[in-house]
């Protein structure tokens, strides 16, 4: 078990100061189809003898999850990546089936301990929103889509030696402005390891996100172990359709029993602190990327895998 990070900017001093607190990987956005690129951003890493180890993020997805028009150029530029992923030795690719592509919140600038600026949600807010423009009303269509996707790509992630980590949905609501939602129960987990027993259709596990839900976080651990290719630790005040983010350290888990869980089920993966809050001294929304709070997690992380002997 070792801990990751994305670096917001990736630069010289922000992977520098990985190193100084004890991170060993690093998790980078989506770096295009070209080859040359992703040996370049790998190297980038290197130079300060950390491992690139997973690629997340704004995946040109749209087409397949929607069934769009462009679904198979869409998979044609996944399967690229997974590809270029393979030959340079990245070993995860972690995606989500959100048509939104990624969280939804409807307050970036609330606070927590010591007004440090977190995000939230309230489900309440959208009340008289507009449906999400060619929202996937019906469940089934979006898991047509969702085993289409994994017939094609899981054989070539099987050849490149990658594994998929599927996101839940973030806030894990459904419907959520017309938008039907597959990925937010554990249920619906194991319903996505029985569309391919391969070993390469794998799981993000986010802490947080289990959370939100209203789980026994430990236990989904538990449930889900066989397939957890990577994962995501932070916390939350409430559960949907009301929460707040907050600090991995007064949240409603016992992140302590979470990561005693993960060493229990021999986890050997790398996990990353996820949304953060915004500390004194750092501008900008609580987009959960800023430096200062990641630094505090990194830290708290440490603590607990040195405690559980991890």
């Amino acid at each position: 078990m070792r801990i990751a990070m994305v670096l917001t900017p990736l630069s010289r001093s922000n992977l520098q100061l990985a190193t100084q607190i004890g991170v060993t990987d690093i998790v980078a956005r989506y770096p295009g189809t070209d080859l040359q690129d992703m040996v370049d951003l790998r190297d980038q890493v290197e130079e300060f003898r950390l491992k690139l180890t997973v690629i997340e993020g704004y995946l040109p997805m749209k087409d397949v999850i929607e069934a769009g028009p462009d679904r198979e150029k869409q998979l044609d530029q996944v399967a690229k990546l997974i590809e270029n992923m393979g030959r340079v030795g990245v070993g995860v690719l972690c995606y989500n089936f959100m048509q939104t592509g990624d969280l939804t919140r409807t307050s970036w600038r609330d606070f927590d301990r010591g007004q440090a600026l977190v995000n939230s949600f309230d489900a309440a807010e959208l009340d008289g929103k507009p449906p999400l423009k060619g929202a996937i009303a019906q469940p089934e269509a979006k898991w047509d889509n969702l085993a289409w996707f994994l017939e094609r790509i899981v054989p070539v992630c099987e050849q490149a030696k990658v594994k998929l980590a599927m996101h839940p949905d973030d806030p894990p609501l459904s419907p959520l402005r017309g938008e039907a939602r597959i990925m937010s129960a554990v249920q619906d987990f194991e319903r996505l390891l029985s569309l391919s027993d391969s070993p390469a259709n794998g799981i993000c596990f986010c802490c947080g996100c289990f959370s939100e839900m209203g789980e026994d976080v430990p236990e989904a651990i538990r449930r889900l172990s066989s397939r957890i290719s990577y994962a995501h630790f932070r916390d939350v005040s409430g559960c949907v359709p009301k929460f707040r983010e907050t600090f991995h350290d007064i949240g409603q888990t016992n992140m302590y029993q979470v990561m005693r869980t993960f060493k229990q089920i021999g986890f050997d993966g790398v996990m990353r602190p996820d949304h953060v809050p915004v500390l004194e001294g750092e501008d900008g929304e609580s987009t959960g990327y800023t430096m200062m709070g990641r630094l505090f997690a990194v830290g708290y992380m440490r603590g607990l895998m040195h405690a559980v002997g991890a």
